[in-house]
């Protein structure tokens, strides 16, 4: 009996060769998607789910309650300690002091190499490896990071480092020429970790680094880099746990306006809770799994489209195969196996689409997903799991229709439209994929607009033509690099800073203190200590007031716009010549000018109150305004002089333009999703199209025959067509624009600044629709509407 349906079902596909083509490559093209999106979800998900005991892991995290309430992964440092010592509500406490982007150096005789790790270094207690597991490969973890200067790091970097010498007590220079010799070597890391720094230094290591921050009492201050990690005991709820933090607000912080909320965060929340550092939203995860289950749907639609339009033309096989005696279920059974040979000729295609596409996948989303179905139980299980949805979804529509033919009205010819479901059915399946469609082409055209509004806004100073580059030196050595640069052709200005007007990698929120009033405010302000050149450089205006004047200490102070609005001032005037401390007493001066209120944040913040002033142990980057006329020549130069100057020193630099860009990343990479998804959905349903207007043309040859020969013209046969299909898109759009217009209002909420969105975006996808379902039914349309009627009659 099987014999016989696969039998069946390859001489009807061979019969029908473009029907098959149709839909083999409409569900391919649903399946890989389909693929493709299960592997990228099940890889987030699965981040870092390898630890013992992971559902008792949890990070202390801070909330702080200021005029607003902001989010941070850090805890002040001796949070960790206070804990370990005043309670026994953990197994294990590790306390990890993080920087990114370090340069380390490593000597071996007279050959120095210097490396850029992304990742940085981490100065951790030792117990941070007995609540995860990063195993060792060589060396002992209980005695590897219990001496200050001692390090363990990955194979990776002992590869990248040493080649195939022993690593064991060889020597890396960080930080300010901190030394650290390697005790131990980790096992590399899995690629689903949120761990990224691979050197890890000893924390009694951090009195070097940062005595500060290595204090038992520095609770004035949060890095982000701070963290704290516990592994909870057994029986140990979370609310127990956080019931007894308000107790160190109160003895640490008693009169802080900046009130401290600490939390205890999950494991399994880290990875995907954006308001602390997660890089994958689980909202997304959610709209990619919607958008690949439409995808999969929408070749469905097209499969059960095209396949009840071609049950007419099967209507005398299966009233034969009735009148021989083959039963209904018989007849179901014949057309599921048909689909399920078209599935997994589909399926095959689709592996090899998703092969092809992965890499390119993974360089959007910065993974490392691959196509191991040996090595992977789970995509073992979804791929026969997809095959046998896709075949019944699709397959036991037209099964049951075909099955259910009267065989003496088959054999007669009398079939109808109604007999197959009529047009309604199909009507209905063509506006609920259009409508899905012209859905994501609105959400498309709202991100792109989004996108241009953030980028290409006036963002209150000159972002173009700005580079920024290291200051690797003390400040007069710096001073002179300074100068250096200001002769070179092509540069307009260099400012000393410790960050620009807007940077997505240096922020410095802390709370001031106004007009000899001992009591801090109540808001935050983003200190960007700065040269007297800051303003120039970055082209921001004064309303009020005048620029600081230089000078190696801070004496003066300029702030914005939005500082006077947070203090309910009528005029800007009034903050000049009143005082401003900053950064618990160790900036202060008076205030001599206001400038206009510029974007320190990406569009999602409001705009921050701003505080600049001279301070040179601040500075950390010289931010450099070039003439665009020949930026590669200046670049070079500029490479030349630093290099000059910093030798044994690894140069890099960064534009302005781009480290902006880096504030909408997510956003930029959910606009080439919803792209390439939009146009995949909508060539699905193109594919739907052009069979049924095939079909069409043929189902109405001996009309279209008859109405030339009454003297219908070229364009009255082409709107038997168009009317058809066009009712139907228009109807699509009915039900696609509120449903968009609700998906992107609540996608636009997350931004304070918001793009204007008019009639124009529905009416523009609208018309994008129309013109794609017009290219595709037009070439069938019109050679019909071209066919020699003397041939069109004959043809029946």
């Amino acid at each position: 009996m099987l014999s016989n349906y696969l039998k069946t079902s390859l001489r009807n596909l061979r019969r029908n060769k473009t029907y098959a083509t149709i839909n083999i490559l409409g569900l391919a093209l649903g399946m890989a998607c389909g693929l493709l999106i299960f592997m990228l979800v099940k890889y987030h998900l699965s981040f870092d789910d390898f630890h013992a005991d992971s559902d008792r892991i949890y990070r202390i995290v801070t909330e702080q309650h200021r005029d607003v309430i902001s989010y941070t992964p850090g805890v002040p440092s001796p949070l960790g300690k206070a804990f370990r010592a005043d309670y026994d509500f953990a197994e294990k406490v590790a306390r990890i002091a993080s920087e990114e982007d370090m340069t380390i150096t490593v000597k071996d005789g007279d050959k120095i190499e210097l490396f850029k790790e992304e990742g940085g270094v981490a100065i951790v207690e030792s117990e941070y490896f007995d609540i995860f597991n990063f195993p060792l490969v060589l060396g002992n973890m209980k005695t590897a990071l219990v001496e200050p200067n001692t390090a363990i790091i990955t194979e990776r970097l002992a590869k990248k480092y040493f080649g195939d010498q022993n690593p064991i007590n060889k020597t890396f220079q960080f930080g300010d020429k901190i030394d650290a010799k390697i005790t131990g070597i980790l096992k590399d890391f899995p690629k689903n970790t949120d761990q990224k720094t691979e050197i890890f230094v000893s924390y009694p290591t951090l009195k070097q680094y940062n005595e500060w921050l290595a204090g038992d009492d520095a609770w004035g201050g949060i890095t982000s880099g701070m963290r704290c990690y516990v592994r909870l005991r057994p029986q140990v709820a979370v609310a127990q746990v956080e019931k007894v933090f308000p107790a160190y607000v109160t003895k640490y912080r008693p009169t802080s306006t900046n009130v401290h909320h600490y939390k205890l965060q999950p494991l399994d929340d880290v990875h995907f809770n954006a308001d602390y550092g997660g890089p994958m939203s689980k909202r997304n995860l959610w709209v990619l799994s919607f958008i690949g289950i439409f995808l999969i749907v929408t070749a469905c639609v097209n499969f059960i489209n095209l396949a009840t339009a071609q049950a007419l033309n099967r209507a005398k096989e299966v009233g034969m195969r009735k009148v021989l005696g083959s039963l209904r279920g018989q007849l179901f059974w014949q057309f599921i196996a048909q689909t399920a040979v078209i599935t997994i000729l589909a399926l095959l295609l689709a592996v090899v689409l998703t092969v092809v596409v992965l890499p390119y996948v993974n360089i959007w989303f910065s993974s490392e997903v691959s196509f191991n179905i040996l090595n992977d139980w789970q995509l073992l299980l979804f791929i026969p799991a997809l095959v046998l949805l896709v075949t019944f979804l699709a397959g036991s529509y037209p099964g049951l229709i075909l099955a259910g033919f009267q065989p003496v009205v088959a054999l007669k010819g009398k079939l109808s439209q109604q007999h197959i479901g009529g047009f309604n059915t199909r009507r209905a399946l063509i506006v609920t994929q259009f409508a899905l469609s012209q859905a994501l082409v609105i959400g498309m055209i709202v991100i792109a607009k989004q996108m241009s509004f953030s980028v290409n806004s006036d963002l209150g100073f000159d972002k173009d033509a700005v580079v920024t580059v290291p200051i690797a030196a003390d400040y007069q050595k710096g001073k002179t690099m300074q100068g250096e640069l200001e002769q070179l052709a092509g540069v307009e200005s260099v400012t000393m800073c410790f960050a620009t007007p807007a940077s997505n990698n240096s922020n410095w929120n802390t709370t001031p203190y106004y007009d000899n009033d001992p009591k801090e405010q109540e808001f935050r302000v983003s200190v960007k200590a700065a040269d007297a050149n800051y303003l120039e450089t970055f082209g921001l205006e004064l309303v009020a007031g005048r620029n600081v004047f230089p000078s190696d200490s801070a004496r003066e102070m300029i702030v914005n716009e939005a500082f006077a609005r947070k203090l309910n001032l009528k005029a800007p005037e009034e903050l000049l010549g009143k005082t401003l401390v900053v950064s618990n007493g160790d900036n202060k001066g008076l205030i001599v000018g206001v400038v206009k209120d510029f974007h320190d944040l990406s569009f999602h913040e409001e705009i921050n109150p701003i505080a600049i002033f001279t301070n040179p142990g601040l500075y950390n980057t010289y931010a450099i305004k070039l003439n665009a006329a020949d930026l590669t020549t200046t670049m070079a130069a500029i490479e030349k002089a630093w290099k000059e100057s910093h030798p044994g020193q690894l140069y890099s630099y960064e534009f302005l333009d781009d480290d902006i860009a880096s504030f909408y990343e997510t956003e930029a990479l959910m606009l080439k999703l919803i792209q390439t998804f939009s146009a995949l959905a909508l060539f699905i349903g193109c594919l739907g199209l052009y069979g049924l207007v095939s079909f069409m043309a043929a189902q109405k040859t001996k009309e279209i025959g008859i109405r030339k020969v009454l003297g219908s013209s070229i364009a009255q046969i082409l709107w038997i067509f168009g009317k058809e299909f066009g009712r139907l898109i228009l109807i699509a759009f009915v039900i696609a624009a509120p449903l968009a217009w609700w998906l992107m209002r609540n996608w636009l909420a997350d931004f304070e600044f918001q793009a204007k969105f008019g009639a124009g975006v529905f009416i523009w996808a609208l018309l994008g629709t129309f013109f794609v379902a017009f290219a595709t039914v037009s070439y069938q349309a019109v050679r019909a509407a071209l066919m020699n009627p003397v041939t069109s009659l004959r043809s029946e």
